[in-house]
């Protein structure tokens, strides 16, 4: 209790300082604390109050900690809460902590083998090589000879996180109280930082993601991902395989490399859409700190990526309305944009598309009036969601965590290469990606998919389409289904449909082709009848 009052008056002795104090709503217990503030002389110290609001709220959530950074870092993923300058301003934190010592990473280590250090590794430079507000790396070498990173949790981070998230919420639930709380859903702004932070205390879920990643751009010239030692990995320890490459973030060295820096931008750009579109699978959390780039063939660089805690993905019908939502755009068809928000049920099915139509192109007009070096799609997606929500459009996690994964993505290949045309970039794999979802591939591999499922099913359609043939023959006609009985597609169709599943039982292979073509025979006349019978 006492150490949660401590808390309590730290954070408040921050929002003063920062003068954060001004914004928390006229209502309740915050009211005394906006009375109370010019009390403190925390409001008088020098805390920058001629800079930006985003700027004081990124300074202090760094003076609360890492467990606050790591709040603002989830915050700047969510612009349906936040405006565009609060979100740029949050996506610069950075977790800077100091790290602990490393003969208690050895202890962390040890303890989580359940022997000494030595029966695994040859080597393990007890200094830290990187240390973040979770966890932090330390390098090792293997009796193999193979050199290892290995990612220790915090000692008594569960314990810190769990303490800072239940004051969260205490605080949610009395903002919650005021009319603005209300509207920014503070609970559920904590409920999902909770989530994010159980996800990241865990390891063996970060090394499962990382494993996921390495299988899908196996032997691929794009993305390297460094193998994982599942044998060194649990709980609170991840060993994986040391990789030797170039930060992103040190331009100078990349273009001391002779780096071709337009294949550079280019492929950064072609991994993001092929994480999303082929896999849906893909990293979220991709900044500078992250990412690396192995220069070995500068005229054809590789990218290599670290850190998998945060990991999306999209359902099918998400990929399939996004991709042709990025088509339609660049054809600069809005009403179809507009329908498949309404086909998604990304807004509600009552919405007048004309009017949904109008606003979308009062926000992408003016974009294409630009040169394509000058056009950022991240904040047209940003834009195009801000509309959205004034039809009602609720914005689903996985679209966001997308939204500003494309931003971080982009904003990456423009420093990179100012002249990067995005979209001629882009524009193939999702092509490709279509392909593949329309057409008869699509169906084939639909159907060999569920085909376990046809297996169960097909025994059964002999009897089940002998019993709707006879109900359709002794029932009287009505008025609704008068023309359906006696119906010759309906009977062609079915007695053909049983002739094809007979073949199918039998298996004999002379009977493949006509199997398949009493099946094709039988489903379009019952396709036929289904729609005669539907329409009337």
């Amino acid at each position: 209790m006492l150490a949660s009052a401590r808390r309590s008056y730290h954070i408040a002795r921050v929002l003063i300082r920062y003068r954060l104090h001004e914004y928390l709503p006229d209502e309740g217990i915050f009211r005394w604390l906006r009375l109370a503030a010019r009390l403190h002389p925390a409001y008088y110290r020098d805390a920058a109050e001629h800079a930006t609001l985003g700027k004081r709220l990124r300074l202090a959530l760094q003076d609360l900690g890492p467990i606050f950074v790591k709040l603002g870092q989830t915050l700047s993923t969510r612009p349906d809460l936040l405006s565009p300058d609060l979100l740029e301003e949050l996506s610069k934190l950075q977790d800077q902590v100091p790290p602990f010592p490393g003969d208690e990473a050895r202890r962390i280590i040890e303890t989580a083998l359940g022997e000494p250090l030595e029966n695994h590794f040859a080597d393990f430079d007890e200094t830290a090589l990187a240390s973040a507000s979770v966890a932090q790396v330390h390098t090792a070498t293997l009796h193999s000879g193979e050199n290892v990173i290995i990612k220790v949790l915090r000692p008594g981070v569960e314990k810190a996180v769990a303490a800072d998230i239940a004051l969260m919420y205490q605080l949610a639930r009395l903002a919650s109280c005021t009319g603005e709380g209300r509207r920014l859903r503070p609970v559920e702004v904590v409920r999902e930082f909770e989530n994010t932070m159980a996800n990241e205390l865990d390891l063996m879920f970060e090394a499962a993601n990382a494993s996921q990643l390495r299988a899908n751009f196996t032997d691929s010239p794009l993305l390297y991902v460094p193998e994982i030692h599942w044998r060194y990995c649990r709980k609170n320890i991840l060993t994986m395989e040391r990789i030797y490459a170039t930060n992103i973030a040190d331009q100078e060295a990349i273009h001391a490399a002779h780096t071709n820096m337009k294949v550079l931008a280019e492929r950064g750009v072609e991994i993001f859409f092929t994480q999303v579109f082929r896999d849906s699978f893909f990293h979220a959390d991709m900044h500078p700190g992250n990412i690396f780039v192995d220069t070995t063939n500068p005229e054809t660089p590789r990218y290599c990526a670290i850190d998998f805690g945060i990991m999306g993905s999209l359902t099918p019908e998400d990929q399939h309305y996004l991709a042709e939502n990025f088509l339609a755009f660049f054809n600069r068809d809005y009403r179809r944009v507009a329908e498949l928000h309404v086909e998604s049920g990304w807004v509600p099915g009552d919405t007048r598309v004309t009017d949904f139509e109008a606003a979308i192109r009062k926000v992408s007009e003016p974009i294409f009036g630009k040169p394509i070096k000058e056009i950022s799609f991240g904040t047209f997606l940003i834009s195009l969601f801000q509309t959205a929500r004034r039809f009602n459009m609720h914005i689903q996690p996985q679209l966001v965590l997308l939204q500003k994964t494309f931003f971080n993505v982009e904003g990456l290949g423009r420093r990179l290469y100012p002249e990067l045309d995005l979209w001629t970039t882009a524009k193939p794999v999702l092509e490709a990606w279509m392909k593949t979802q329309i057409g008869p591939r699509a169906v084939i591999k639909q159907m060999r998919y569920h085909a376990h499922e046809y297996a169960k099913a097909l025994p059964q359609l002999p009897l089940l389409a002998s019993r709707v043939l006879q109900q359709q023959l002794d029932q009287p006609p009505s008025p609704r289904t008068r023309g359906a009985s006696g119906n010759p597609r309906l009977i062609a169709g079915t007695l053909l449909l049983i002739a094809a599943v007979t073949l199918w039982l039998t298996a004999q292979p002379q009977g493949a082709a006509q199997h398949t073509v009493l099946s094709l025979m039988a489903a379009t006349g019952l396709w036929q009848w289904l729609k005669k019978t539907s329409v009337n």
